[in-house]
């Protein structure tokens, strides 16, 4: 068997750790062809990857110009502790209120140390400048290191 094979992680695995996981990083299309990469909290929305950003952000300019992206999740800090997900795709864009406003309380559910009225009120005033964006999987890459050590 292939070391690849021996890391990959099942569709399970994938699942457990997106669900733990609230940042990803996000690579976009800079218009000179360089990556743009910044780190965003994400959301799980039916089973794809969302998030949101200001709508004059390079990062939105980017994907209005060019769908495709990269987005990596990972965990871990040892060698044998490490463990991720990289996913190539295009986003679908959500530019309606109420689907932004959607996304944003997604998101915003997942940061348990800030008080959930604060959060709504955050996501209602926020949502008015931003898109959010759901994305849709091309080719997905996955290793957990812990799994050598088995």
């Amino acid at each position: 068997m292939k070391q690849r094979e021996t890391v990959s992680m099942t569709p399970d695995e994938i699942g457990t750790l997106l669900a733990y996981a609230r940042k990803a990083q996000i690579a976009t299309i800079n218009p000179d062809g360089t990556p743009h990469l910044v780190t965003m909290f994400f959301a799980s929305a039916g089973g794809r990857i969302a998030f949101w950003t200001y709508r004059a952000s390079q990062k939105a300019r980017n994907l209005a110009r060019d769908p495709r992206l990269t987005c990596l999740v990972e965990d871990g800090e040892d060698y044998f502790e490490l463990r991720g997900v990289q996913i190539g795709g295009t986003v679908e864009v959500i530019e309606d209120l109420p689907g932004v406003t959607g996304v944003g309380r997604l998101i915003a559910a997942r940061m348990p140390d800030v008080p959930a009225d604060a959060l709504e009120a955050y996501v209602t005033h926020a949502a008015r400048k931003r898109t959010a964006y759901l994305i849709e999987p091309v080719r997905i890459a996955s290793w957990d290191h812990r799994k050598l050590l088995a």
